[in-house]
């Protein structure tokens, strides 16, 4: 092994380490299962390709027994990691979509976006508009044509893909897309963030994330000026009013260090002139997308019941 080989040019330790002989070593979310019949939800699932000349695809959930004469919401889901980990294809994201297809009895499509550094952003918005494109497209998969409402259209994501829903959801209402009826966005502890501090950002226990951010952010984007750029602080956005659908829910757990950026976000599009209903829940003695990680669990099940009233009512 070459001398300088475990030499450091970026630790961003617990999601990733970039070593100085450029080996980018991922400490989560690397583990890949294959799609299946969950036994314990009926869903299915399955992959398709979306560009395979840039790697882009997705994985596809049908829920226990659907009915082709009456078609469901369709949701477009974004997963987090911080845009530098974790997959469509992996174990914790299979079991979460698994759930949440079941509880909300809706077609998913669980984009795979590409990755920073590797591809650094705003690739992965684009990735993730190429998927509502392929969604519309003539070459769009038998489940998405058979079962699919593409008039009742929801975008989901948790942190890293939260941002990545609101982000496409903007694009929706400024670029429209003909054959997708956007209805709501789901936002799940939505990773936003600005140069100043709000809320308890500056508090001592927050310091190692506020410090980490600082540093992650023009990892992931070595284009950005600042961390007020639009995409990471909607706040600065003057086209926040234009955001395309007409409702949003948006999840914080008391315990993250994103929550005051959540509820930021809901008193920023209150006040920009968008015309719609935002909702916003707090969900007390729990920490960052506690429902990804337990979506099993007492406060990971009434979230998920809340998703799935949200979208069908």
């Amino acid at each position: 092994m070459a001398a300088n080989s475990d030499k450091m040019l970026h630790d961003f330790s617990p999601l990733l380490k970039h070593y100085k002989d450029g080996r980018i070593e991922r400490l989560s979310g690397v583990d890949v299962v294959p799609p299946s019949v969950d036994p314990k939800t009926g869903v299915q699932s399955k992959d398709v390709e979306i560009s395979p000349e840039i790697n882009v695809s997705a994985r596809l959930y049908l829920p226990k027994n659907p009915d082709r004469s009456k078609k469901l919401p369709l949701l477009v889901y974004f997963h987090g990691g911080g845009f530098l980990i974790e997959s469509a294809f992996s174990s914790l994201y299979q079991k979460h979509l698994n759930f949440l297809v079941a509880q909300a009895n809706v077609v998913a499509v669980s984009v795979n976006y590409r990755l920073a550094p590797e591809h650094p952003l705003p690739i992965a918005f684009e990735d993730s508009w190429l998927a509502l494109e392929w969604i519309v497209s003539e070459a769009t998969d038998e489940w998405i044509k058979d079962y699919a409402d593409l008039n009742h259209v929801f975008l989901g994501g948790d942190s890293a893909g939260g941002n990545i829903t609101h982000n496409v959801a903007l694009r929706a209402g400024t670029q429209k897309l003909d054959g997708i009826n956007l209805s709501g966005i789901i936002l799940n502890c939505p990773f936003f963030y600005g140069k100043d501090s709000i809320g308890n950002e500056g508090a001592d226990h927050f310091i190692f994330w506020k410090n980490f951010n600082n540093k992650l952010l023009p990892y992931v984007c070595p284009s950005m000026s600042d961390c007020d750029e639009p995409w990471i602080n909607p706040a600065k956005d003057e086209k926040l009013s234009s955001l395309g659908c007409k409702k949003v829910l948006i999840y914080v757990a008391e315990k993250d260090f994103l929550k005051d950026r959540g509820c930021y976000y809901k008193e920023i599009l209150n006040k920009s002139g968008w015309n719609g209903d935002v909702e916003l829940v707090e969900v007390k003695g729990e920490d960052h997308v506690f429902s990804v990680f337990y979506p099993d669990g007492e406060n990971g099940t009434a979230m998920l019941k809340k998703v799935a009233s949200f979208i069908n009512e």
